[in-house]
């Protein structure tokens, strides 16, 4: 009788230390629940977003969002607002190339030549692997350094400039005209353009606000209008923190949004780990921006970098983000079923560092319970 009275208190005490972690995904607002609903020390977690605050600019955690198991468990007062998020928009624009993947209109290997003739002169091997990992070495006529931005600033980035950087795959190059060419092919192959695109196989489905969210465009290209590929000259995505965050739950469910397939899982899986080998060198002195080791097909992984460690030695192996400039950042993290969105404008103030956030993730990471 004394065993099976141990046993059943046993039994009530796992019970009550287990955390619902069925998925669930917002509807119109999220699910707000206290940190410790989902397994969540709400001290630590505390000590965490005090850190964050304390080694950000101006803007602190006011659009900083944290969700556990589809649940939100801190949202900083202005994450409604809009604004531009920069480089971010490079996770958006591979992700169309996932769906046009999906959709059997493209490949990987597809040539850029074979959807812009005036590619095939300069780049005829340039193809759209190249372009998702920063590997193309392509550039635009009006690719001149300027100061304090070099990486690809030309206003002409449609117009393939010569010589190359580098012979495609052979070095690593983070280049934001080539980014907007490759919007421009992916325009071309989804004879749409990729906000439209983006909205009804993504956006739509998943809830985001239409009012929230927008991505802004060079003009039309031959009788298409453009997106910005890269985030810069004020072309790219404009989204806030809570919608932003939508977009994450999707990729931590590979993809899978209540049921609903709306990317391959595969394609996901492939995007988020390292494609760059640690071994290639940088292909510009214009961009000394190090993705060789820790780079996707437009996201950032928790790869080993060429000095041996992994980029946030502090989080998971498969933690990768989308980044942009001004601290823009977010975190998705497979193990501990964990969405992180903080947005600002505030690089000026300060830029958060590799080191700030690994530091800030460690604190995240002492605040789960039974991990």
């Amino acid at each position: 009788m004394k065993k099976r009275i141990i046993f059943i208190i046993t039994i009530v005490s796992i019970l009550s230390c287990s955390y619902p972690s069925e998925k669930v995904f917002p509807k119109d607002k999220w699910l707000e629940v206290k940190p410790e609903e989902v397994g969540i020390d709400s001290q630590t977690l505390n000590k965490a977003v005090n850190f964050l605050k304390l080694n950000s600019g101006r803007n602190g955690i006011d659009e900083l969002m944290i969700i556990r198991n589809g649940r939100l468990i801190f949202k900083g007062d202005s994450v409604d607002k809009v604004h531009g998020v920069w480089s971010c928009t490079k996770s958006f624009t591979s992700t169309v190339l996932g769906l046009l993947i999906d959709d059997n209109k493209t490949q990987l290997n597809t040539l850029a030549k074979t959807i812009l003739p005036e590619m095939a002169v300069t780049y005829p091997e340039v193809n759209l692997f190249h372009f998702s990992t920063m590997t193309s070495g392509y550039k635009a006529v009006g690719d001149t350094a300027t100061t304090g931005y070099t990486h690809g600033s030309s206003s002409t980035p449609f117009s393939p400039g010569s010589p190359p950087l580098f012979e495609p795959g052979t070095k690593y190059a983070y280049w934001d005209a080539a980014m907007n060419q490759f919007a421009n092919i992916l325009t071309h192959i989804a004879t749409e353009p990729l906000d439209e695109f983006f909205k009804h196989r993504i956006a739509d489905p998943i809830g985001m606000n239409e009012k929230a969210w927008k991505w802004l465009d060079f003009g039309e290209i031959d009788g298409l209008k453009v997106v910005g590929g890269a985030g810069n000259k004020s072309n790219g995505i404009y989204i806030s923190a809570n919608e932003l965050a939508r977009f994450g739950l999707l990729f931590l469910n590979e993809g899978n949004w209540d049921g609903t397939q709306l990317i391959s899982s595969d394609w996901i899986k492939q995007a988020t780990k390292n494609q760059v080998p640690v071994k290639l060198e940088l292909g510009s002195h214009l961009s000394e921006t190090y993705g060789m080791g820790v780079y996707g097909y437009n996201w950032w992984v928790n790869g080993i970098q060429a000095n041996g460690a992994r980029l946030w030695p502090n989080a998971p192996e498969g933690t990768y983000a989308a980044s942009g400039h001004n601290n823009n950042k977010m975190f998705i993290i497979n193990e501990w079923n964990m969405v992180i969105v903080r947005l600002g404008l505030d690089a000026k103030d300060v830029t958060i560092s590799d080191s700030a956030w690994n530091e800030f993730l460690g604190k995240i990471r002492d605040s789960l319970k039974n991990r």
